[in-house]
């Protein structure tokens, strides 16, 4: 059974969730995901389980290590955590979702203690081959609440049985267990060459619960990238010495390049 947690959303774009813990009660956060915390709560770092789910978690994007957060003081305690760029917070009550939410990968904030983050892979070849990191999902899987982290705006979907929608694979967040997820070719050459929107697209089948997010980190990532590589390039046009900038700029590639649709 995972802890009963009390908790409060604060901010619009740039989002953090504070939990309320009762006095030996526990919330598991990605490491470095903590903002602040009361007085009496207490950290122990861990693998979460043994060192195949810390295995199992570093596949999924996240950290090899997971922090829990324990109110060991008199009381009530708190702690925060922050998103890491911006965009929304989703809670997730597992317990009105059959135990198990799928979600993309290194999305995952934080849960009560008892939520397990599990390595979830399509069932499906197509997906595997085709839909990028599509294929490595997580599966929070518990009683508890559980907490995502989605870039941009929000769109939840209610899928009726057998309705179909089709999204751009890096706009896809989160979805029930009971939600068929396929990958389809965008279709046409032209479209596929020239279009801008990638090769392939997620087909998602209902019924079920689905997650959106408008600003996947990828887009936001390859626009950082371009307009850095932009500034520089005219700056070697003009002569100019790039320095520092172009330093910065060529970490920053290093560090946000890699393509992290879903």
């Amino acid at each position: 059974m995972a802890d009963e947690i009390d908790y409060n959303i604060i901010g619009d774009d740039m989002q953090l969730v504070e939990i309320e813990l009762d006095k030996k009660e526990a919330v598991r956060a990605e490491a470095g995901a903590m903002m602040y915390m009361g007085q009496g709560i207490k950290m122990e770092t861990s693998t979460g389980g043994g060192l195949l789910k810390g295995l199992k978690r570093a596949i999924t994007g996240e950290s090899f290590f997971i922090t829990s957060f324990i109110q060991e003081g008199p009381g009530k305690g708190y702690v925060a955590f922050g998103a890491p760029y911006p965009g929304k917070i989703i809670p997730l009550d597992l317990g009105r979702f059959g135990g198990s939410f799928l979600c993309q990968k290194d999305s995952f904030l934080c849960a009560a203690n008892g939520i397990d983050i599990e390595l979830a892979l399509t069932k499906k070849i197509g997906a595997g081959l085709f839909g990028g990191e599509g294929f490595i999902l997580q599966r929070l899987k518990g009683d508890g609440m559980a907490f995502v982290h989605a870039g941009g705006t929000i769109v939840e979907k209610d899928l009726a049985a057998g309705e179909v929608l089709r999204v751009d694979t890096g706009c896809l967040t989160a979805f029930e267990e009971s939600v068929s997820y396929d990958i389809q070719w965008a279709g046409g050459f032209k479209n596929a060459l020239f279009g801008g929107e990638g090769l392939v697209l997620a087909s998602l089948k209902g019924p079920g619960k689905v997650y959106l997010q408008s600003l996947p980190f990828s887009r936001l990532a390859d626009r950082i990238v371009a307009a850095s590589r932009h500034t520089n390039g005219n700056r070697e046009q003009r002569g100019e010495s790039s320095g520092i900038a172009g330093i910065g700029s060529d970490a920053l590639g290093g560090l946000l390049g890699g393509d992290r649709k879903f």
